[in-house]
């Protein structure tokens, strides 16, 4: 068992041979993932030297990849992600809603993932948003983060949205805050009925438009009747929407956001080994209770599987919604701040800790690892550049 394993090393080592044996398979996107990862934080992509003027010491770092879906380079791009969201946060239990795909409509989505996805989003943000706008319910405005996630546990193909919802909003005349019932946000039943709707119209509409594609098994979907029946079962099916324990103050949202905005397929840490050109690594089985098990694939079938969870290019998989959406939310949040004043709810106090923390994490990278002073910059090097010597074979 290597600690160190990382996708990178399963990458350098069998990318290659992969991309040769799938070569009519492999699309732009994919061939720059892989590319962008076997590289992350090597000398090829560029880097710098600082020293210390104190001990001497020399300390190389290399240019990270900042690709998406590399499990390395999301760390530093989700703590400044969540630094933005610090002073958004309302004085409020949140709620964790989950909007998923059954398996015929997953497969369209593989085939279609700009037009899926975007109907995924659409669809559950409206579902959340109409629901909580009928005086039946909450009768209010409320605003959500929504983060695409498209992989199981054992990265098999898996598309659902994960919303972080506020446990309240702002009141249809705009006078009052609406708090939701303690520990109960919105019957999951009718969230369920109504994404299902609204889903299958977007998708009628994308078809009719001609947005869609199908390939391989699903070609036989291009026929008019296919399709229609296709649409017919899944409005049979109940649709999964299930909705989390909710979690309170802000300090608590901060680090469970941190859990799903920034994740990708598979992190690092649960690789376990690669021989014989098989890895292994750990999974939770969720229908036994969340019991860990290892699954080992062969070295290509693991890589396939990685790949299936690409994103296209420019597209978003985190997105605002509500008074959280990017254009008015300022003002909306200010709003909601003023009628929170004085209430109950305002014993919840925004937490600073988690910006002042991640302040000094960011400036004790900047300092010697063996007496604590400043590091300053030696050398630069960009990509395509060799490292200046004497630094060439220093791996600090």
């Amino acid at each position: 068992m290597s600690a160190r394993l990382e996708v990178a090393d399963i990458f350098r080592r069998h990318g290659e041979a992969y991309r040769q044996a799938h070569d009519g398979h492999l699309g732009r996107v994919e061939r720059r993932t892989m590319s962008a990862i076997e590289l992350c934080r090597t000398a090829e992509l560029g880097g710098h030297v600082e020293g210390c003027r104190s001990c001497g010491a020399i300390r190389v770092a290399y240019n990270s990849c900042r690709n998406r879906h590399c499990p390395k380079c999301q760390g530093k791009t989700c703590r400044e992600w969540l630094a933005a969201r610090q002073n958004e946060l309302l004085p409020v239990p949140y709620f964790h809603v989950v909007f998923t795909l059954p398996a015929e409509i997953a497969t369209i989505a593989f085939q279609n993932k700009a037009a899926m996805y975007t109907i995924l989003f659409k669809a559950a943000a409206e579902t959340l948003r109409t629901i909580a706008a009928d005086p039946r319910h909450l009768g209010a405005g409320i605003g959500l983060i929504a983060v695409l996630h498209s992989w199981g546990q054992n990265l098999t193909y898996h598309p659902h949205l994960h919303c972080i919802v506020p446990g309240g909003g702002i009141s249809l005349d705009g006078g009052r805050w609406v708090a939701c019932r303690r520990g109960f946000f919105l019957p999951v039943r009718v969230l369920s009925r109504l994404f299902r709707r609204l889903f299958l119209e977007e998708l009628r509409a994308a078809y009719d438009e001609g947005g869609l594609g199908f390939f391989g098994d699903l070609a036989y979907l291009a026929r008019p009747d296919a399709f229609v029946c296709l649409l017919a079962e899944a409005r049979r099916r109940q649709w999964v929407v299930y909705a989390k324990p909710p979690f309170g103050g802000p300090k608590q949202v901060l680090a469970y956001l941190g859990r799903y905005t920034h994740r990708v397929a598979i992190a690092n840490s649960r690789l376990i080994s690669t021989a014989d050109d098989r890895v292994a690594f750990r999974w939770r089985d969720y229908r036994q209770r969340g019991k860990t098990k290892v699954m080992t694939l062969d070295a290509h079938e693991f890589i396939r599987r990685f790949l299936l969870h690409t994103l296209p290019d420019g597209f978003h998989r985190i997105r605002h919604y509500g008074f959280l959406a990017n254009g008015n939310r300022a003002a909306k949040l200010d709003l909601c701040h003023r009628l929170l004043a004085g209430s109950q709810q305002n014993e919840l106090k925004p937490d600073a800790e988690s910006a002042a923390v991640a302040a000094e994490r960011l400036a004790m990278a900047h300092r010697c690892p063996c007496c604590g002073e400043p590091m300053i910059t030696l050398a630069i090097w960009r990509c395509g550049q060799a490292p200046p010597r004497p630094f060439w074979n220093d791996t600090s």
